[in-house]
């Protein structure tokens, strides 16, 4: 399916929002769905399927935190959260819970476009190379973008799992937060980099027997992150 056959849900409680959200994205070519409030989106993720969510944190019924904790316990579909500048550790509990990408608002809507095309093709793997990455207990099946830890499979967010594999393909190498959100999210912002370390919490927790000391994904003081050599 091209990029701009996907199906969009947008879900805010500010209808400005959403009707300019929307007619940008159409004009691109999506199928968008919108939905004002927390039941709703849940009720419409379950109808419409959507291949992306775009999900205010603040809504009525239900948050945004409640409706990504729904969505993540049944699927890994990526989600962009729209946020307040206030609303800091809400964020990060939002990206704990599995949201691949934070908006802050007041937002650009051609910045929220380019947002959703670069999680779709995070997502999607365009171009990548059947390929297989194996390090101690883990399987990174690059074709089928799934991760095995000791033959069991394990649920990432795109996100999740393109930090992953960016880290395991440069064992030894160590890189900056910046540098990680770059290569894996495309942008350079200083105020996002922390959401790195989001991340990084998520996948020790999923992939290691101690999170607390990992033996994958290393901290480099002071620096960033780097994923060990393996025997």
């Amino acid at each position: 399916m091209e990029l701009g056959m996907k199906r969009i849900l947008i879900v805010d409680d500010e209808e400005l929002i959403v009707r300019t959200v929307k007619a940008y994205l159409d004009r691109e070519g999506f199928k968008t769905y919108t939905a004002f409030d927390g039941t709703a989106a849940l009720q419409a993720f379950e109808e419409k399927g959507p291949d992306l969510i775009i999900l205010d944190l603040m809504l009525p019924k239900m948050s945004g935190i409640e409706v990504t904790r729904a969505i993540r316990a049944k699927s890994s579909v990526p989600i962009i959260m729209l946020t307040a500048k206030a609303a800091e550790a809400d964020r990060v509990v939002g990206l704990e819970l599995g949201a691949d990408d934070y908006v802050v608002k007041p937002f650009s809507p051609r910045e929220l476009v380019a947002r959703v095309r670069a999680v779709l093709r995070r997502y999607e793997g365009e171009g990548m190379e059947s390929e297989r990455i194996l390090a101690g207990d883990l399987s990174i099946d690059l074709k089928t973008r799934e991760l095995r830890v000791q033959g069991e499979l394990v649920d990432l967010t795109p996100t999740e799992f393109d930090l992953l594999t960016y880290l395991a393909r440069h064992p030894g190498q160590v890189f900056t937060r910046l540098q990680l959100l770059r290569e894996v999210q495309g942008y350079t912002y200083d105020s996002f980099a922390r959401t790195v370390d989001t991340h990084v919490k998520n996948l020790r927790r999923k992939t290691e027997q101690d999170p607390k000391n990992p033996q994958y994904i290393q901290t480099v003081h002071g620096v960033g992150y780097r994923f060990a050599r393996q025997p």
